[in-house]
């Protein structure tokens, strides 16, 4: 899966996705402190999903309509990044292609999946 992790994205959870096989770019080391929507362009440009730990994604995306492939957010404590880098393996390996185009929120026990507008 091609993703693009926000700079708000624990580094360790990056690092599990690489070595599961993902290509993972990040806006830390390609554009640091790029405002949100030059992130979001980013993540359309490249057909990346983007992978993000900041809710103010959802606001760009569903009233400003922000165009982008799809998004997850992340809303773990940040003291469980291990468990938040298990879950989103195990939504990118269950929902793999079915992510484009859907934002999708993980949090402990749950995933919520709304499909973008269009």
């Amino acid at each position: 899966m091609r993703i693009l992790a926000d700079e708000s994205c624990d580094r360790r959870i990056v690092r599990l996705a690489r070595e599961a096989g993902h290509d993972v770019a990040e806006v830390a080391s390609r554009m640091p402190g790029a405002p949100d929507a030059a992130v979001l362009e980013l993540a359309q440009t490249e057909v990346r999903l983007l992978l993000t730990e900041d809710k103010d994604f959802g606001q760009l995306v569903f009233a400003a309509g922000g165009r982008v492939p799809g998004v997850i957010l992340l809303r773990y404590p940040a003291a469980a990044w291990e468990e938040a880098g298990r879950a989103l393996l195990a939504v990118l390996r269950r929902r793999g292609e079915g992510l484009q185009g859907a934002f999708v929120t993980v949090r402990p026990g749950r995933v919520r999946l709304v499909r973008l507008p269009r």
